[in-house]
């Protein structure tokens, strides 16, 4: 395991998380995950995030410094294929079962015995994965950012088609950000600042080519291509979590459906919170999004033992 600090332009004024990478297996062999991390000195349960479909860790870095101040360790992941992590030798390999066990590979390396798992999109059905297993589940509360157990075809193409159609090289960053605010159009309206932000850690400089390229691995839409035409249906998955749920939905979202959305309340354990201005998936980068997800964050450790004690 490594670790190092890296500075961005969109962020050097405020604190910088630390890089750790953290050693996974897959079927085609080892393979690193890299996992950025704030407040590595704080008590508490431990606060992981995770991304969407070709996002990266670094998305969350306004909302992790904010819990990072409130006296939370978070660990914010990219996932394998996504950011500072590997690639997989077999992208057929790119699957929620991979996700979850790197996942849970990085839980084992924090010593974390209790999370808090703030999921967008993708990064949420890991989350419900993993709070869905059988024995004591790590997950203590749950955040699903615009995410549920029924995404249906429609929107799954919509992503599969800019996938398969976005450009690999970008001549400048400029041009980058130009093609991230067309295809990300639905995250809603958000500062230049933010944008730049999100670019940056997006996409890399290519040394040996020239220009910009991606931050993820391009094999991902070969895996991927196998959801965008059926509807993706987790109910008996969704079924077996049991923790207290806090979601997101934005409000002109295609991905989580208001009945969706109505099934999923069924349940008294869950909360919801519609996000105005934004389709899928909000960006927890304004205030106004950061501060019900930490207020749900927020509450004493001992009240999840507690609910893990009620019989399922």
């Amino acid at each position: 395991m490594t670790t190092k600090r890296i500075k961005s332009a969109s962020t050097r004024a405020g604190p910088q998380p630390a890089l750790h990478h953290v050693r996974c297996l897959s079927l085609a062999g080892f393979h690193r995950v890299s996992v950025w991390e704030w407040g590595a000195d704080h008590a508490g349960p431990l606060v992981v995030c995770v991304h969407g479909l070709t996002r990266q860790g670094r998305d969350f870095d306004r909302l992790a410094a904010h819990l990072a101040e409130r006296g939370r360790r978070v660990l914010s992941i990219d996932l394998v294929g996504r950011g500072h992590s590997d690639w997989l030798a077999d992208p057929l390999q790119y699957h929620l079962v991979q996700y979850a066990a790197d996942a849970n590979a990085v839980l084992a390396w924090a010593c974390a015995d209790e999370v808090d798992w703030v999921g967008t999109s993708l990064g949420g059905l890991v989350g419900m994965t993993l709070a869905a297993q059988p024995g004591p589940s790590p997950i203590r509360r749950l955040v699903l950012n615009d995410v549920g157990p029924y995404i249906p075809a429609r929107a799954l193409k919509r992503i599969g088609d800019y996938l398969n159609d976005r450009p690999q090289r970008f001549a400048t960053l400029g041009d980058a950000e130009g093609h991230l605010r067309r295809i990300l159009q639905p995250f809603g309206d958000l500062s230049d600042a933010d944008w730049r932000h999100l670019t940056e850690h997006s996409y890399r400089a290519d040394p040996d080519a020239g220009g910009f390229v991606q931050r993820h691995d391009p094999a991902i839409v070969r895996t991927y291509r196998q959801w965008q035409f059926l509807s993706v249906d987790l109910w008996r998955t969704w079924g077996e979590v049991r923790c207290p749920v806090l979601v997101l939905r934005g409000e002109r979202s295609d991905f989580l459906l208001p009945d969706v959305v109505e099934r999923m309340c069924r349940a008294d354990h869950v909360q919801v919170l519609e996000v105005p201005g934004c389709g899928h998936a909000p960006t927890l980068l304004p205030a106004a999004q950061i501060e019900p997800v930490a207020g749900f964050l927020s509450v004493p450790a001992t009240s999840r033992r507690a609910h893990a004690a009620a019989p399922r």
